[in-house]
């Protein structure tokens, strides 16, 4: 069967199709998935290859790629149909759009970003709207910094690695909510994220609000094997109504469908459904992650 693929926005999907004598074959569906298959019966052989030949022009017309044939590149004839799971390569792994500008960051908007840590680890105690303020100015900071792994700079690591233990503080006036904590490693190399995650956040006190949401990040970094996937996905699961700059619940839809088709052709080359791993996600008792956890299931 001839294949054809189609990744543009928030669309990832395959169609494949063949003649059999007669009959016109299609197999088509979300990438990632095994498909639904379609059989359409032709007075003569030669109006059913018309049909082929008319269908692939009108795919190719909608954007679709040819990314793999049967031998010869062509239809295979008065040959059995191949089933879906026998012509189907292994799904493609999906590059994600970049999600920070790139650069070289200057010396100057290092020690920039090294000083608005250190005003952000300074608003502690302060009411909510001080602390917004204070994240909001690191974030432009870090942002300037073009993706910049921060264990490149040993003054920015380390300011950036006191803000991260503060997640889980043990006092409470002391603690950087973990919402805010994500909306700043999202400016930085999605390095950052997995070595707060595996080292910083790695046993959080059973009495932290944030340690549901701390465990599952974890699993989730160990599971996907991939830190900015791990990164993308966990921004959307602590996310918070009305709380930090990423919260707005439309945007948060929109996020959430833009990722998915990335997160499912992930985990297909494992060979896991984008299902099951919704399903098998744990709040760990924490009512925001599993509405969150609810809304990805029902998207």
């Amino acid at each position: 069967m001839r294949r054809f693929e189609f990744v543009q926005g928030t669309s990832a999907k395959f169609w494949m199709a063949d003649v059999d004598d007669r009959t016109f074959v299609v197999v088509y569906g979300r990438l990632g998935t095994a498909g639904q298959r379609k059989e359409k019966a032709f007075p003569t052989a030669e109006a059913a290859a018309r049909e082929f030949e008319k269908k692939v022009a009108e795919k190719l017309r909608e954007g679709y790629q040819e990314v793999a044939a049967a031998p010869g590149g062509a239809p295979a004839g008065n040959a059995p149909a191949a089933s879906a799971e026998q012509a189907a390569p292994p799904p493609p792994k999906l590059d994600l759009p970049p999600r920070v500008r790139p650069g070289e960051a200057t010396e100057a908007q290092r020690k920039a970003a090294v000083h608005a840590l250190a005003a952000l680890a300074a608003a502690r105690g302060r009411r909510s709207w001080a602390l917004g303020r204070a994240v909001r100015r690191a974030r432009r900071a870090l942002e300037a910094l073009g993706g910049l792994d921060p264990a490149t700079d040993a003054p920015l690591s380390a300011a950036l690695d006191a803000l991260m233990a503060r997640v889980v503080a043990p006092n409470a006036p002391d603690r950087l909510p973990l919402v805010r904590a994500i909306e700043l490693l999202s400016e930085l190399d999605a390095a950052a994220f997995a070595r707060a995650v595996r080292d910083t956040w790695k046993a959080p006190p059973a009495t932290s609000p944030a340690a549901g949401a701390l465990a599952l990040l974890t699993r989730q970094i160990e599971e996907l094997g991939d830190p900015e996937l791990g990164l993308r996905l966990g921004a959307l699961l602590v996310d918070r109504p009305h709380h930090g700059s990423m919260s707005a619940e439309a945007g948060w839809t929109l996020r959430w469908k833009a990722l998915s088709p990335y997160l499912e052709a992930h985990l297909a080359r494992s060979g896991r459904s984008l299902k099951d791993y919704l399903a098998s996600l744990d709040a760990g008792g924490d009512p925001h992650i599993a509405q969150r956890v609810q809304r990805m299931r029902a998207a």
